[in-house]
């Protein structure tokens, strides 16, 4: 056989997904008894550490003293569906390390959450129950959480081992390519950034909530999240993936009455039917929709969580739901919004978006409290509601707001 080409001398070969210390055939295989998993300032919104410091004072002034001290704490614990959920941590002892221009003292923290199930998880499992630790701390801190990493146990081989061997479980470490990409050097974000932490809701009745949301509510997560993770470039495009993960959202949580009852609906449709031309029935039964309109979702959606903070938040439900909506049906049927201008577009993605993650925070329970503070406090949703009182509210003849 005659080749034109010799083989190549170079081959690149891109992993997806990696496992330091085991093999695998099918990344469904039940073997896991444990996974450990550190995402990105889940140590800032644990709202807990082991660490704590203090400085010397006299008269006022620093004397030179002071001290740093671990004290452990307990990991608070949860069950859900058998598996038990802990907010656990790692810390160092104190570690002197000496340089020809000084000595360093240091000691570290890290939070990580701990899944135990009953029964051995696959990988995917793993995977799963990992993603929903980022998503969770995407929405509370209000911004994408990379992986810091993945820890997997599995029991020991299957051996002979030396009397008196320490037998532990085997540590997988697991390597994969993500779509938010870790800094973990980074400094951690700011308290008052964060929608909600540990403090507003403690992590024994947040992860359970977390789990029963997420569930009901799964396809409106993945869009609203999906702006954090992979921004859309246009605005067009972040506008079809709020008002869509909006109707979504409502669909989820509220079983709502259609305008019509149904038999009456039914007698309607047949009554018009037979009125109709043999060559328009097919689209007037086509047409023919018994069905809540996006504009109606929009209001009832802003009526849902803390009445004052979301009057701060869409000061006039009326005008935004009406613009939300005339927009997306004219980007939707035209291919661009021909009644709306750039800054009332984009007031529209901001507090639509804002509306959605507003209903998840309602659903976890976040108090009241704590939902007026963060759109009086966050810099973020703070600009949108201001954004909102200059763009999608109703004015005077003036030109001020009604």
């Amino acid at each position: 056989m005659s080749r034109n080409f010799g083989p190549p001398e170079e081959q690149t070969i891109h992993v997806l997904t990696a496992l330091a210390g085991v093999h695998l055939d099918t990344s469904d295989q039940a073997i896991f008894t444990e996974c450990h998993v550190a995402v990105e300032d889940l140590t800032m919104w644990s709202q807990s550490s082991v660490l704590s410091g203090s400085v010397g004072i006299e008269e006022g002034r620093p004397n030179g003293t002071g001290s740093l001290v671990a004290e452990p704490v307990q990991d608070p614990s949860v069950i859900v569906n058998g598996v038990v959920t802990s907010l656990a941590h790692e810390h160092t002892l104190p570690y002197f390390e000496h340089t020809r221009d000084g000595t360093l003292g240091r000691m570290r923290e890290t939070r990580f959450v701990r899944f135990q199930p009953p029964e051995p998880w696959s990988l995917d499992t793993a995977q799963e129950h990992a993603k929903m630790v980022q998503d969770l701390l995407s929405l509370a801190l209000h911004r994408p959480c990379g992986f810091l990493w993945m820890r997997l146990r599995m029991p020991p081989e299957e051996r002979d081992y030396p009397e008196g061997y320490p037998i532990r479980d085997r540590e997988i470490d697991l390597y994969a390519q993500h779509t938010v990409s870790a800094e973990p050097s980074a400094k951690a974000v700011k308290h008052h950034r964060a929608l909600f932490t540990c403090e507003h809701l403690p992590f024994e009745e947040v992860w359970p909530r977390w789990c029963e949301v997420r569930e009901r509510c799964l396809r409106a997560s993945n869009m609203i999240l999906g702006l954090r993770y992979a921004p859309a470039r246009f605005i067009e495009g972040r506008l079809l993936t709020a008002t869509g993960a909006a109707e979504v959202l409502h669909r989820a949580l509220r079983q709502v009455q259609p305008p019509v009852p149904a038999d009456e609906f039914s007698a309607m449709r047949k009554a018009l039917l037979e009125h109709t031309p043999d060559q328009h029935r097919a689209w007037v039964q086509e047409k023919l929709r018994n069905e809540v309109t996006l504009k109606e979702r929009l209001r009832d959606l802003a009526g849902l969580p803390d009445s004052e903070a979301m009057e701060r938040l869409v000061p006039d439900v009326e005008r935004w739901a009406t613009v939300t909506t005339q927009a997306r049906n004219d980007l939707t049927h035209e291919g661009y919004t021909r009644r709306q201008s750039i800054d009332e577009v984009i007031a529209a993605v901001k507090v639509t978006s804002a509306v959605v993650v507003m209903n998840l925070l309602q659903e976890l329970g976040v108090p009241s409290e704590r939902q007026q503070e963060i759109i009086s406090e966050h810099p973020e949703l703070r600009q949108t509601a201001k954004q909102a009182s200059d763009d999608l509210a109703s004015k005077t003849a003036d030109g001020e707001p009604t």
